[in-house]
């Protein structure tokens, strides 16, 4: 079951400011009205705070601000699979910008103040089409307008293949050959099964997918007006817009920035010398 954190900060927020402002505008004045009838304080109990009031005003500014932080300005997520390799592992925690695309609201998730838009090769969280409470993370490829293709596992956008340079194979994945590939302004490492295979299973029929005469398969798509084409730097083994489709802008979360913690470090199985690395 998927939990949506959102809702659950505004809810306690709503609960525990409901209950201050309650006791600020009802109860306590109540309180005081008993201990000045009285011409003096009769006991304790006539002052002690309930314990619900007493709980309210210890976590409403907590919660508020952690509401905030998390819907407007940076918030935490974690690296489920592999699909982002080799750029992020699985069980990489990262910290992505709320502010960069435009602020919104939290639960309804209608943008309130805009900003930029993302670039092509910006690392993009975003709420997965097809079940939008669950939150994804794959890089920009197709803008807007842009005609992106894939033949050959080279990518092309508007006609112009983009720049790869063979890097050296990661011997801890022997299968996989490693690229670095200039996707607009963004440098950044990508891999492909070196033998030719590929780990879909599947391709969205908005591709109209084709098998190309060296075996793979190739396809060529418009991004429509308000979308954007996502891949995984996992070429071979990513569920992305091959699969489901282009993202809409109001899918859009934030773009990734920074890992702050692995869990393989955490565990002590290595890994922690990526943390505090940005994210390319």
């Amino acid at each position: 079951m998927n939990i949506d954190f959102a809702a659950v900060l505004v809810v306690l927020t709503g609960l525990t400011g409901g209950i201050w402002l309650l006791d600020a505008l009802v109860l306590a004045p109540r309180r005081a009205a008993l201990v000045s009838s009285a011409g003096k304080i009769r006991s304790v109990a006539e002052i002690k705070l309930p314990w619900y009031v007493d709980l309210s005003k210890s976590f409403f500014p907590v919660i508020l601000a952690v509401l905030v932080l998390r819907s407007f300005i940076v918030e935490p997520f974690r690296i489920p699979s592999e699909s982002m390799v080799p750029t992020l592992l699985k069980g990489d925690f990262i910290l992505v910008n709320k502010f960069t695309y435009g602020l919104r609201l939290p639960v309804l998730n209608t943008k309130v103040i805009s900003n930029s838009l993302p670039r092509r090769g910006d690392v993009v969280v975003f709420r997965y089409p097809p079940d939008p409470a669950v939150a994804y993370i794959k890089r920009a490829v197709g803008l807007p307008g842009d005609r992106v293709a894939y033949h050959g596992k080279q990518l092309s956008i508007n006609g112009q293949p983009v720049a790869l340079t063979p890097l050296p194979n990661d011997p801890t994945m022997p299968a996989y050959l490693q690229f670095e590939e200039q996707l607009g302004e963004a440098k950044h490492r990508i891999q492909i099964l070196a033998d030719g295979r590929w780990g879909l299973a599947g391709f969205w029929s908005g591709l109209q997918p084709r098998r190309d005469p060296d075996g793979t398969v190739g396809w060529d798509y418009q991004v429509p007006p308000g979308h954007y084409f996502m891949m995984g730097d996992n070429r071979d083994n990513s569920s992305d817009g091959r699969v489901w489709g282009p993202v809409p802008e109001e899918n859009l979360i934030g773009k990734a920035f920074f890992i702050w913690m692995n869990w393989d470090c955490i565990t002590f199985n290595g890994q922690c010398g990526r943390i505090g690395n940005s994210i390319k």
